[in-house]
């Protein structure tokens, strides 16, 4: 059995948020493999976690992968900041094929886009991936649990940081399906009350009330702030308002545009043509449209470029919506040239930290090594790219830890889902499977 059946079988799919199933891209010929270690979200650190604790499965994880596709070269990429996940990565590497790339602190260094130019000098192809630019990226905590997928465990546990208003900012080992209810409850719970999560950060995370949102295979973190925090206030704007907003206030200054980390890598994207746009209603709109088809969303024009506190990345996430639904595809220029202000431009995430209201929040969050224990967990049946996976198990049944419950269809994209620990199936939906600890 070759390594990518292995890690199919594991369930193994992108750690850092991305979730595309990585047996797919152990499928693939290139000629380079990056480990991406850079996690840019301010505030989240399990990242780094991974790199201090598990750094012998990354480097692994990266000659196996190496191996798989074909590549000579093995670079895990972290952030020069980052000095114990340097040295540990580092120490890891000696000896084998794998090299450290050390990468600036600035925000988004995780962008794959970013990332390839700053480590191969290449430039993927417009609306492209790196595959086309002969390289596979994989998230640190994706290539360590191919290394464990190679022993044959498959993914049970994800690792998380919980940060911001909470007593003790931890990272935390998890059971896939643990609340985040119960991720709270062992940081010390929250110091606000009526506390909004952001899952996976402020810049590209999902802003929600709602603590028993289980944790899937994709979970980077949780930033726990205020209702009154002023980000989460903007977050928390209607859709309509945001748009409406826009509608009336931009005045073009491009500044949206002229930070944009896509842009100053030579692509087309200008997020403040896609605010001009706003102000059209059918005429004019596709092309208009066409400006945010390449944008990455994350959220530097909204949260830090606009001097009017406006929503460009929103009016492009709706713009690429729209683009989907008419089955419009990227037809523009898709050979870039970055700028030559590209270096200066960039943005320091101690500037961004400053801007978002969160310097007072920015702890430490060391891992705790020892899993959490929950009683019962709520197992999506989709955590990533592609189809949902179909229960392989029916209420009563008795599973053991890391026994498969639910895979995709023949043939669809997807990832297997397993039981975290032994227990029995208390209830099976079309959306999640509920798994109680064995007495």
């Amino acid at each position: 059995m070759n390594l990518a059946e292995l890690v199919r079988l594991a369930g193994v799919v992108g750690a850092g948020g991305g979730g595309f199933p990585a047996h797919v891209k152990l499928s693939a010929r290139a000629d380079t493999v990056i480990a991406n270690g850079a996690e840019c979200e301010p505030l989240l650190h399990k990242d780094a976690a991974v790199m201090e604790h598990r750094a012998r499965d990354v480097v692994r994880g990266v000659e196996l992968a190496m191996d798989a596709v074909g590549a000579t070269t093995g670079v895990v990429a972290v952030k020069a900041k980052n000095r114990h996940a340097v040295e540990t990565v580092a120490a890891a590497c000696a000896g084998t094929r794998v090299v450290v790339k050390l990468l600036g602190d600035y925000y988004p260094a995780g962008d794959e886009y970013d990332l390839v130019h700053e480590v191969t000098g290449r430039l993927i192809p417009a609306a492209g991936i790196p595959i086309q630019a002969g390289v596979v990226v994989n998230n640190v905590e994706t290539l360590a649990n191919i290394a464990a997928a190679a022993e044959g465990r498959p993914v049970t546990l994800k690792y998380l940081t919980v940060a911001g208003a909470v007593r003790e900012p931890v990272t935390l080992a998890v059971p896939i399906g643990t609340s985040f209810a119960d991720c709270l409850a062992a940081a010390g719970g929250a110091t606000v009350p009526d506390p909004v999560l952001c899952l996976g950060g402020m810049m590209m995370g999902e802003t929600t009330t709602n603590l028993d949102v289980p944790v899937t295979k994709t979970s980077t973190g949780v930033i726990v702030l205020s209702r009154e925090h002023p980000v989460v206030k903007r977050k928390l704007t209607p859709p309509a308002a945001k748009a409406r907003i826009g509608k009336s206030a931009c005045d073009q200054c491009r500044y949206c545009t002229e930070y944009c980390p896509r842009f100053l890598l030579g692509y087309a994207v200008e997020p403040h043509l896609v605010m001009r746009g706003l102000g059209f209603n059918a005429t004019g709109q596709p092309d208009w449209n066409d400006w945010a088809a390449l944008c990455c969303a994350c959220g530097l024009c909204t949260l830090y470029a606009c001097p009017e506190q406006l929503f460009p990345k929103e009016a492009c996430d709706d713009a690429k919506t729209a683009l989907r639904a008419a089955n419009r595809k990227w037809s523009g220029p898709t050979t870039p040239r970055p700028h030559p202000m590209r270096e200066g431009r960039r943005v320091p995430t101690k500037a961004l930290l400053r801007k978002l209201s969160l310097e007072g929040l920015d702890a430490p969050a060391h891992l705790r090594t020892e899993p959490l224990a929950p009683a019962r967990v709520r197992l999506r049946l989709k955590q990533g790219a592609g189809a949902p996976g179909q229960p392989l198990v029916s209420v009563g049944a008795r599973v053991s830890a890391g026994d498969a419950v639910a895979e995709p269809p023949a043939g669809a994209l997807g990832s297997r889902l397993h039981a975290p620990f032994a227990g029995v199936v208390e209830a099976v939906t079309a959306t999640e499977i509920l798994l109680s600890r064995s007495a």
